[in-house]
Protein backbone atom coordinates (compact mmCIF):
# COMPACT_ATOMS: atom_id res chain seq x y z
CA UNK A 1 0.00 0.00 0.00
CA UNK A 2 1.45 3.37 -0.99
CA UNK A 3 1.77 6.30 1.38
CA UNK A 4 -1.30 8.16 0.07
CA UNK A 5 -3.52 5.13 0.62
CA UNK A 6 -2.14 4.71 4.14
CA UNK A 7 -2.97 8.35 4.89
CA UNK A 8 -6.51 7.84 3.61
CA UNK A 9 -7.20 4.75 5.74
CA UNK A 10 -8.95 6.65 8.58
CA UNK A 11 -11.38 8.12 6.04
CA UNK A 12 -12.00 4.62 4.66
CA UNK A 13 -12.84 3.39 8.14
CA UNK A 14 -15.28 6.26 8.64
CA UNK A 15 -16.85 5.73 5.22
CA UNK A 16 -17.16 2.00 5.91
CA UNK A 17 -18.93 2.63 9.22
CA UNK A 18 -21.43 5.02 7.58
CA UNK A 19 -22.19 2.62 4.70
CA UNK A 20 -22.37 -0.32 7.11
CA UNK A 21 -24.91 1.43 9.32
CA UNK A 22 -26.99 2.34 6.28
CA UNK A 23 -26.99 -1.24 5.00
CA UNK A 24 -27.87 -2.57 8.44
CA UNK A 25 -30.86 -0.23 8.67
CA UNK A 26 -32.10 -1.60 5.35
CA UNK A 27 -31.45 -5.19 6.43
CA UNK A 28 -33.52 -4.59 9.59
CA UNK A 29 -36.21 -2.89 7.46
CA UNK A 30 -35.93 0.31 9.48
CA UNK A 31 -35.18 1.97 6.18
CA UNK A 32 -37.69 0.70 3.63
CA UNK A 33 -36.96 -0.86 0.25
CA UNK A 34 -39.52 -0.98 -2.55
CA UNK A 35 -40.03 -4.19 -4.53
CA UNK A 36 -42.00 -4.73 -7.73
CA UNK A 37 -43.88 -7.68 -9.16
CA UNK A 38 -42.31 -7.12 -12.58
CA UNK A 39 -39.02 -9.07 -12.82
CA UNK A 40 -36.09 -6.79 -11.92
CA UNK A 41 -32.52 -7.97 -12.47
CA UNK A 42 -29.81 -5.85 -10.84
CA UNK A 43 -26.31 -5.82 -12.34
CA UNK A 44 -23.70 -4.18 -10.14
CA UNK A 45 -20.42 -4.33 -8.31
CA UNK A 46 -18.68 -3.54 -5.05
CA UNK A 47 -15.61 -2.14 -6.81
CA UNK A 48 -15.68 1.27 -8.49
CA UNK A 49 -15.73 1.11 -12.30
CA UNK A 50 -14.38 -1.25 -14.90
CA UNK A 51 -16.03 -4.52 -13.85
CA UNK A 52 -17.87 -5.32 -17.10
CA UNK A 53 -21.43 -4.26 -16.29
CA UNK A 54 -22.25 -3.12 -19.83
CA UNK A 55 -21.30 -6.44 -21.51
CA UNK A 56 -23.34 -8.24 -18.82
CA UNK A 57 -26.38 -6.06 -19.52
CA UNK A 58 -26.00 -6.72 -23.25
CA UNK A 59 -25.74 -10.47 -22.59
CA UNK A 60 -29.02 -10.36 -20.64
CA UNK A 61 -30.70 -8.29 -23.36
CA UNK A 62 -29.78 -10.87 -26.00
CA UNK A 63 -30.92 -13.67 -23.70
CA UNK A 64 -34.37 -12.22 -22.95
CA UNK A 65 -35.45 -9.87 -25.75
CA UNK A 66 -36.89 -12.55 -28.03
CA UNK A 67 -39.37 -13.69 -25.39
CA UNK A 68 -40.00 -10.56 -23.32
CA UNK A 69 -40.37 -6.81 -23.72
CA UNK A 70 -37.16 -5.69 -22.03
CA UNK A 71 -36.22 -2.35 -20.49
CA UNK A 72 -32.83 -1.17 -19.27
CA UNK A 73 -32.81 1.42 -16.50
CA UNK A 74 -29.57 3.23 -15.66
CA UNK A 75 -28.69 6.36 -13.73
CA UNK A 76 -27.13 7.93 -16.84
CA UNK A 77 -23.67 8.74 -15.54
CA UNK A 78 -22.43 12.24 -16.50
CA UNK A 79 -25.61 13.15 -18.38
CA UNK A 80 -26.73 16.76 -18.58
CA UNK A 81 -30.45 16.07 -18.05
CA UNK A 82 -32.37 15.58 -14.81
CA UNK A 83 -35.03 13.14 -13.66
CA UNK A 84 -36.53 10.35 -15.73
CA UNK A 85 -35.56 10.24 -19.41
CA UNK A 86 -36.76 7.67 -21.93
CA UNK A 87 -34.51 7.29 -24.98
CA UNK A 88 -36.11 8.15 -28.33
CA UNK A 89 -34.87 8.68 -31.87
CA UNK A 90 -34.18 12.34 -31.07
CA UNK A 91 -32.34 11.73 -27.78
CA UNK A 92 -28.74 12.94 -27.59
CA UNK A 93 -25.98 11.03 -25.81
CA UNK A 94 -25.49 13.98 -23.46
CA UNK A 95 -29.07 13.55 -22.23
CA UNK A 96 -28.79 9.91 -21.14
CA UNK A 97 -25.08 9.02 -21.01
CA UNK A 98 -22.82 6.91 -23.19
CA UNK A 99 -23.67 3.40 -22.01
CA UNK A 100 -27.48 3.82 -22.19
CA UNK A 101 -27.06 5.31 -25.67
CA UNK A 102 -24.94 2.33 -26.64
CA UNK A 103 -27.77 -0.02 -25.55
CA UNK A 104 -30.35 2.08 -27.39
CA UNK A 105 -28.36 2.17 -30.65
CA UNK A 106 -27.61 -1.54 -30.60
CA UNK A 107 -30.99 -2.95 -29.57
CA UNK A 108 -33.88 -1.22 -31.34
CA UNK A 109 -36.67 -3.35 -29.84
CA UNK A 110 -36.07 -2.57 -26.14
CA UNK A 111 -36.74 0.39 -23.86
CA UNK A 112 -33.80 2.36 -22.49
CA UNK A 113 -34.34 4.88 -19.69
CA UNK A 114 -32.32 6.73 -17.08
CA UNK A 115 -33.25 7.94 -13.60
CA UNK A 116 -31.04 8.40 -10.55
CA UNK A 117 -34.09 7.39 -8.48
CA UNK A 118 -34.55 3.82 -9.62
CA UNK A 119 -37.91 3.32 -7.89
CA UNK A 120 -39.32 6.33 -9.71
CA UNK A 121 -37.77 5.09 -12.95
CA UNK A 122 -39.49 1.71 -12.64
CA UNK A 123 -42.80 3.37 -11.83
CA UNK A 124 -42.47 5.53 -14.96
CA UNK A 125 -41.66 2.49 -17.10
CA UNK A 126 -44.60 0.55 -15.70
CA UNK A 127 -46.90 3.48 -16.54
CA UNK A 128 -46.02 3.32 -20.25
CA UNK A 129 -48.71 2.14 -22.66
CA UNK A 130 -46.47 -0.81 -23.58
CA UNK A 131 -44.78 -1.45 -20.26
CA UNK A 132 -41.76 -3.77 -19.96
CA UNK A 133 -42.06 -7.39 -18.87
CA UNK A 134 -38.47 -7.45 -17.55
CA UNK A 135 -36.37 -4.55 -16.24
CA UNK A 136 -32.57 -4.72 -16.20
CA UNK A 137 -31.03 -2.30 -13.68
CA UNK A 138 -27.55 -1.17 -14.62
CA UNK A 139 -25.29 -0.25 -11.68
CA UNK A 140 -27.99 -0.41 -8.98
CA UNK A 141 -26.41 -2.80 -6.48
CA UNK A 142 -25.97 -0.07 -3.84
CA UNK A 143 -29.40 1.45 -4.54
CA UNK A 144 -31.02 -0.07 -1.44
CA UNK A 145 -34.25 1.93 -1.82
CA UNK A 146 -35.00 -0.67 -4.49
CA UNK A 147 -35.23 -4.34 -3.61
CA UNK A 148 -34.13 -6.07 -6.78
CA UNK A 149 -35.65 -9.41 -7.62
CA UNK A 150 -32.37 -10.98 -8.76
CA UNK A 151 -28.90 -9.60 -8.03
CA UNK A 152 -25.85 -10.24 -10.22
CA UNK A 153 -22.58 -9.06 -8.68
CA UNK A 154 -19.48 -8.60 -10.86
CA UNK A 155 -15.93 -8.61 -9.52
CA UNK A 156 -12.93 -8.34 -11.86
CA UNK A 157 -10.27 -11.03 -11.77
CA UNK A 158 -7.48 -8.48 -11.34
CA UNK A 159 -9.20 -6.76 -8.38
CA UNK A 160 -11.41 -9.15 -6.41
CA UNK A 161 -13.52 -7.41 -3.79
CA UNK A 162 -11.96 -9.66 -1.12
CA UNK A 163 -8.55 -8.15 -1.92
CA UNK A 164 -9.67 -4.50 -1.92
CA UNK A 165 -10.47 -1.91 0.73
CA UNK A 166 -13.07 0.80 1.18
CA UNK A 167 -12.96 4.17 -0.54
CA UNK A 168 -10.98 6.41 -0.58
CA UNK A 169 -7.91 4.27 0.25
CA UNK A 170 -9.28 1.46 -1.92
CA UNK A 171 -11.94 1.02 -4.56
CA UNK A 172 -14.85 -0.55 -2.67
CA UNK A 173 -18.20 1.25 -2.53
CA UNK A 174 -19.21 -0.94 0.39
CA UNK A 175 -17.57 -3.71 2.41
CA UNK A 176 -17.16 -7.23 1.07
CA UNK A 177 -20.07 -8.34 3.30
CA UNK A 178 -22.31 -6.64 0.74
CA UNK A 179 -21.67 -9.60 -1.56
CA UNK A 180 -24.10 -11.61 0.58
CA UNK A 181 -27.03 -9.90 -1.23
CA UNK A 182 -26.02 -11.39 -4.58
CA UNK A 183 -27.77 -14.38 -6.10
CA UNK A 184 -24.79 -15.03 -8.37
CA UNK A 185 -21.25 -13.66 -8.48
CA UNK A 186 -19.38 -13.40 -11.77
CA UNK A 187 -15.61 -13.06 -11.80
CA UNK A 188 -15.16 -10.96 -14.93
CA UNK A 189 -12.33 -10.12 -17.33
CA UNK A 190 -10.46 -13.35 -16.57
CA UNK A 191 -7.43 -14.67 -18.41
CA UNK A 192 -7.49 -18.37 -19.22
CA UNK A 193 -7.97 -20.16 -15.89
CA UNK A 194 -7.78 -23.87 -15.16
CA UNK A 195 -10.31 -25.56 -12.88
CA UNK A 196 -7.97 -25.51 -9.88
CA UNK A 197 -7.54 -21.75 -10.15
CA UNK A 198 -11.30 -21.27 -10.38
CA UNK A 199 -11.78 -23.35 -7.23
CA UNK A 200 -9.11 -21.29 -5.44
CA UNK A 201 -10.80 -18.01 -6.34
CA UNK A 202 -14.24 -19.33 -5.39
CA UNK A 203 -12.95 -20.23 -1.93
CA UNK A 204 -11.39 -16.78 -1.60
CA UNK A 205 -14.76 -15.14 -2.30
CA UNK A 206 -16.28 -16.91 0.73
CA UNK A 207 -19.70 -17.40 -0.81
CA UNK A 208 -22.74 -18.71 1.03
CA UNK A 209 -24.31 -22.11 0.19
CA UNK A 210 -27.13 -20.49 -1.82
CA UNK A 211 -24.75 -18.54 -4.08
CA UNK A 212 -23.02 -19.58 -7.28
CA UNK A 213 -19.79 -18.26 -8.81
CA UNK A 214 -19.21 -18.07 -12.57
CA UNK A 215 -16.14 -17.01 -14.53
CA UNK A 216 -16.18 -14.87 -17.66
CA UNK A 217 -13.79 -13.17 -20.04
CA UNK A 218 -13.98 -10.44 -22.64
CA UNK A 219 -14.83 -11.61 -26.15
CA UNK A 220 -13.78 -9.35 -29.02
CA UNK A 221 -15.48 -9.03 -32.39
CA UNK A 222 -13.58 -10.13 -35.50
CA UNK A 223 -14.28 -6.79 -37.20
CA UNK A 224 -14.04 -3.11 -36.32
CA UNK A 225 -16.88 -0.83 -37.36
CA UNK A 226 -18.14 2.67 -37.92
CA UNK A 227 -21.46 3.90 -39.30
CA UNK A 228 -20.30 3.44 -42.87
CA UNK A 229 -18.01 0.43 -43.13
CA UNK A 230 -16.15 -2.36 -41.39
CA UNK A 231 -12.65 -3.83 -41.46
CA UNK A 232 -11.53 -7.32 -40.55
CA UNK A 233 -9.63 -7.24 -37.29
CA UNK A 234 -6.81 -9.34 -38.73
CA UNK A 235 -6.34 -6.73 -41.47
CA UNK A 236 -5.40 -4.10 -38.89
CA UNK A 237 -1.88 -5.54 -38.89
CA UNK A 238 -1.51 -3.63 -42.18
CA UNK A 239 -2.66 -0.33 -40.65
CA UNK A 240 -1.02 2.33 -38.56
CA UNK A 241 -3.46 2.48 -35.63
CA UNK A 242 -4.05 5.38 -33.27
CA UNK A 243 -5.87 3.92 -30.23
CA UNK A 244 -7.97 6.44 -28.28
CA UNK A 245 -9.73 5.31 -25.08
CA UNK A 246 -11.77 6.87 -22.30
CA UNK A 247 -12.47 3.76 -20.21
CA UNK A 248 -11.53 2.62 -16.71
CA UNK A 249 -9.32 -0.37 -17.54
CA UNK A 250 -7.44 -0.50 -20.84
CA UNK A 251 -5.07 -3.42 -20.17
CA UNK A 252 -7.37 -6.18 -21.50
CA UNK A 253 -7.83 -4.26 -24.75
CA UNK A 254 -4.16 -3.39 -25.23
CA UNK A 255 -3.12 -6.96 -24.37
CA UNK A 256 -5.59 -8.26 -26.95
CA UNK A 257 -4.34 -5.93 -29.69
CA UNK A 258 -0.75 -6.93 -28.91
CA UNK A 259 -1.69 -10.62 -29.08
CA UNK A 260 -3.09 -9.97 -32.58
CA UNK A 261 0.21 -8.31 -33.63
CA UNK A 262 -1.55 -4.99 -34.15
CA UNK A 263 0.81 -2.03 -33.77
CA UNK A 264 -0.72 1.07 -32.20
CA UNK A 265 -0.04 4.35 -30.47
CA UNK A 266 -2.28 4.82 -27.42
CA UNK A 267 -3.90 8.07 -26.26
CA UNK A 268 -5.43 7.23 -22.88
CA UNK A 269 -8.07 9.34 -21.14
CA UNK A 270 -10.09 8.87 -17.94
CA UNK A 271 -13.25 6.75 -17.79
CA UNK A 272 -16.34 8.45 -19.32
CA UNK A 273 -14.07 11.28 -20.43
CA UNK A 274 -15.84 14.24 -22.01
CA UNK A 275 -13.60 15.06 -24.96
CA UNK A 276 -13.27 18.79 -25.59
CA UNK A 277 -12.78 20.51 -28.93
CA UNK A 278 -9.16 21.01 -27.92
CA UNK A 279 -8.80 17.26 -27.28
CA UNK A 280 -10.34 16.42 -30.64
CA UNK A 281 -8.09 18.87 -32.49
CA UNK A 282 -5.07 17.36 -30.74
CA UNK A 283 -6.16 13.85 -31.74
CA UNK A 284 -6.80 15.00 -35.30
CA UNK A 285 -3.34 16.59 -35.43
CA UNK A 286 -1.62 13.43 -34.18
CA UNK A 287 -3.58 11.38 -36.70
CA UNK A 288 -2.74 13.75 -39.55
CA UNK A 289 0.96 13.49 -38.71
CA UNK A 290 0.92 9.72 -39.38
CA UNK A 291 2.45 9.40 -42.84
CA UNK A 292 1.04 5.97 -43.74
CA UNK A 293 -1.84 5.94 -46.19
CA UNK A 294 -3.40 2.97 -44.41
CA UNK A 295 -4.23 4.44 -41.01
CA UNK A 296 -7.25 4.55 -38.70
CA UNK A 297 -8.27 5.77 -35.29
CA UNK A 298 -9.50 2.86 -33.15
CA UNK A 299 -11.65 3.36 -30.06
CA UNK A 300 -14.13 1.53 -27.85
CA UNK A 301 -17.80 1.31 -28.67
CA UNK A 302 -18.64 3.43 -25.64
CA UNK A 303 -16.21 6.16 -26.73
CA UNK A 304 -17.48 6.01 -30.29
CA UNK A 305 -21.09 6.54 -29.20
CA UNK A 306 -20.16 9.34 -26.80
CA UNK A 307 -17.70 11.31 -28.93
CA UNK A 308 -16.56 9.97 -32.27
CA UNK A 309 -19.69 8.83 -34.10
CA UNK A 310 -20.02 12.14 -35.94
CA UNK A 311 -16.39 13.26 -35.76
CA UNK A 312 -14.78 14.15 -39.08
CA UNK A 313 -12.07 11.56 -38.64
CA UNK A 314 -11.55 7.99 -39.77
CA UNK A 315 -12.70 6.38 -36.50
CA UNK A 316 -13.67 2.74 -35.96
CA UNK A 317 -14.72 0.90 -32.79
CA UNK A 318 -14.14 -2.66 -31.60
CA UNK A 319 -17.23 -4.27 -30.01
CA UNK A 320 -16.84 -6.56 -27.01
CA UNK A 321 -19.09 -9.07 -25.28
CA UNK A 322 -19.09 -11.19 -22.14
CA UNK A 323 -18.13 -14.82 -22.67
CA UNK A 324 -18.48 -17.58 -20.09
CA UNK A 325 -15.27 -19.51 -19.64
CA UNK A 326 -14.59 -23.11 -20.62
CA UNK A 327 -17.87 -24.85 -19.84
CA UNK A 328 -21.08 -24.75 -21.88
CA UNK A 329 -22.71 -26.49 -18.94
CA UNK A 330 -21.86 -23.55 -16.66
CA UNK A 331 -23.42 -21.10 -19.09
CA UNK A 332 -26.55 -23.23 -19.41
CA UNK A 333 -26.77 -23.28 -15.61
CA UNK A 334 -26.62 -19.47 -15.51
CA UNK A 335 -29.18 -19.13 -18.31
CA UNK A 336 -31.56 -21.51 -16.52
CA UNK A 337 -31.29 -19.51 -13.28
CA UNK A 338 -32.17 -16.26 -15.07
CA UNK A 339 -35.00 -17.75 -17.11
CA UNK A 340 -36.47 -19.57 -14.10
CA UNK A 341 -36.51 -16.32 -12.12
CA UNK A 342 -38.10 -14.34 -14.94
CA UNK A 343 -40.67 -17.02 -15.79
CA UNK A 344 -41.72 -17.45 -12.16
CA UNK A 345 -41.91 -13.69 -11.57
CA UNK A 346 -43.89 -13.21 -14.76
CA UNK A 347 -46.42 -15.87 -13.71
CA UNK A 348 -46.79 -14.12 -10.36
CA UNK A 349 -47.59 -10.75 -11.95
Amino acid sequence: MNLLRQLLLPFSVLYGVIVGIRNRLYDLEILKSTSFRVPTIVVGNLNVGGTGKSPMIEYLIRLLKEDYHVAVLSRGYKRTSKGFQLATSTTKVSEIGDEPMQFFRKFKDILVAVDTKRVNGIQKLKALKKSPQVILLDDAYQHRKLQGGYNILLTPYYNLYTEDSMLPSGNLRESKEGASRANVIIVSKCPDLNKQEQIRITKKLQISPNQKVYFSKIGYDDHVYNNYSQIKLDDLTNFNVLLVTGIAKTLPLTDFLTSKSIQYKHLKYKDHYNFTEKNLKNIEGIYAAIVDKKKIILTTEKDYVRTFEFAKMNVFYLPIKMVFMHSDEEERCFINKIKQYVEQSTRDC
